[in-house]
């Protein structure tokens, strides 16, 4: 069974166990967090109903907050002797996926 979630405006097929990174969230280590689901999907079907979903949550865990690696941003405009170089680190979230809801 897995589900895709939506979060940081981002979109994350997971599964129960999974341990995935999404964009910070407000929450220390240990928390429990929802997740809103889009798409529930288990070995005999599927179930993308708006209205069925609409409470639909998936539990997860906070595991640590941390940064990600650091993307290098390089602007260039040629024969113009302009070019710059810019760092950037994204504040992320590890969380646990500790339970789906059920696909009835």
């Amino acid at each position: 069974m897995y589900a895709i979630v939506s979060t940081g405006g981002k979109q994350y097929k997971v599964a129960e166990g999974d341990v995935i990174d999404v964009e910070k969230l407000e929450a220390e280590p240990g928390d429990k967090v929802e997740l809103d689901v889009l798409l529930l999907a288990d070995g005999a079907g599927k179930v993308v109903a708006a209205d069925e979903l609409a409470n639909a949550k998936a539990s997860a865990e906070v595991i640590e907050q941390f940064r990600g690696k650091k993307v290098l941003v390089f602007k260039l405009k040629k024969r113009k002797r302009y070019h710059r170089t810019q760092g950037h680190r994204q504040y992320l979230t590890k969380v646990k996926i500790t339970s789906l809801p059920s696909a009835e």
